[in-house]
């Protein structure tokens, strides 16, 4: 499935009956719901009332699945403008992968006019100053007090408005949720009005750029005195997006990786499949701090084709947990605990690669994951010594019965056969079980 194009309050700019406007976005919208439909399940959506401070009455909803651990990890999902939480819940794919991975999922619905939420205001843009993120706020402690949330793993996502949203809670809330993941959003502060019209033009047209140290200070700013980990950020945008215009792509990036205290330029870039360009700041595996996601020829998007699944990728959900907020020594060890080496033979149109995996850590890696894109035009065809999946160019290598275990300054060897149309080098990075390996 391809992103699915939704405008939402930029559409304010032209006049339109309301009548076109409701079609305009119930179309789409419709289309999405029965394309990425979670499977059929017990857990069931539930409203939720009187979860605790309230001041702009929000409502929520609520999705527990069938089974789930003791402490389970919780997801708040956000949705855009003109949309609900059980509209975000039907047309996108979280509820389905929070019950293949076992994690509860809260869904706010916004009330004010437009069904917007407010990410602009005085209030909503510092810690517990009023309006929607003290709601949402106010779920999450709910889902921990009823359910035994682990308040380690909370994660926020959204689009549109609810990308937005989730720049917001990210700077109000550093303490409590440990990852967020905007699809179509501007950074924290880009959207602020004083004059209570909610909607910032400068902003959405992309007009509006400071430095990064610039952006810091106003997620800093929300949260005088805070010295905590931060949470760490993944960042999706369309190219064309015409209701909040790609320039708030990289000016997220930069309010984040400052925030996080990365560098500007990527440690590990990739195409993980056709028009997706992928960057990654301050680590090369799936859990670096800053992930950005430019979506070639895309407009206003939410969730699809397979984007909410690299989301719980990115918190670590696939996993079962997540490395923790913040650079700190890095959600990604440094390189040294492996080393990986590949040979390469090629003709034509295809080719085969040898690859070692060297452990030269301290301990035994006891069952393993060999993550690596892909150089671009490559396919993998065939492999032995290892069990493979791929999604787009990204390849993941998993033992069989004879390697399951690496002993400390011993190796693994495996291979794999692909096809290519020009490029027939060995991919650039491997990341062993989410920690970046030495090349060599």
């Amino acid at each position: 499935m391809t992103p699915i194009s939704l405008r939402t309050a930029g559409e304010r700019r032209r006049p339109r009956t309301l009548a076109a406007t409701l079609l305009g976005v119930l179309a789409p919208l419709l289309a999405a719901m029965f394309l990425t439909a979670p499977p059929a399940s017990a857990a069931t959506l539930t409203e939720v009332t009187g979860f605790g401070a309230n001041p702009s009455n929000l409502r929520m909803h609520l999705y527990v699945p069938d089974t789930v651990p003791q402490r389970p990890a919780v997801l708040v999902a956000v949705h855009y403008c003109t949309g609900t939480g059980p509209a975000f819940h039907a047309g996108t794919e979280f509820a389905s992968l929070a019950d293949r991975y076992g994690f509860i999922v809260i869904y706010p619905s916004a009330t004010r006019s437009g069904q917007c939420f407010d990410v602009s205001s005085p209030q909503a843009l510092r810690r517990d100053g009023g309006s929607d993120p003290v709601g949402i706020r106010s779920m999450v402690d709910y889902v921990q007090r009823t359910h035994g949330g682990d308040p380690e793993r909370v994660y926020v996502t959204g689009a549109s408005s609810g990308a937005m949203m989730t720049n917001v809670l990210l700077g109000v809330y550093p303490d409590v949720f440990a990852a967020g993941a905007a699809f179509a959003g501007v950074p924290f502060g880009c959207f602020a009005t004083t004059d209570g019209s909610g909607w910032n033009s400068a902003c959405a047209q992309g007009q509006i750029s400071r430095t990064p140290q610039e952006w810091a200070d106003t997620v800093r700013a929300a949260y005088p005195g805070y010295t905590g980990p931060r949470p760490r950020m993944q960042i999706w945008h369309g190219t064309q997006d015409d209701v909040l215009r790609y320039p708030n792509f990289g000016e997220q990036i930069k309010q984040w990786t400052q925030v996080l205290g990365v560098g500007q330029t990527p440690a590990y870039s990739d195409q993980p499949q056709a028009g997706w360009n992928r960057t990654r700041y301050g680590g090369t595996g799936a859990q670096a701090p800053v992930e950005a996601i430019s979506l070639q020829g895309t407009g206003h998007n939410v969730p699809g084709g397979g984007m909410a699944a690299r989301v719980i990728e990115f918190f670590g959900l696939d996993r079962g947990g997540d490395p923790g907020p913040g650079p700190g020594p890095g959600p990604d060890p440094q390189p040294g605990a492996c080393r990986v080496a590949v040979a390469t033979n090629a003709w034509n149109s295809g080719l085969t690669a040898e690859v070692t995996v060297t452990n030269t850590g301290s301990a035994a890696v006891n069952g393993w994951s060999l993550t690596f894109a892909l150089p671009a035009g490559q396919t993998l065809t065939s492999g032995w010594n290892a069990g493979y999946t791929t999604s787009g160019g990204t390849v993941t290598a998993t033992p069989v019965a004879h390697n399951t275990v690496i002993a400390p300054g011993a190796s693994v060897g495996f291979g794999y056969q692909a096809t290519h149309t020009g490029d027939a080098t060995a991919p650039a990075a491997f990341a062993l079980n989410g920690a970046a390996c030495a090349a060599g």
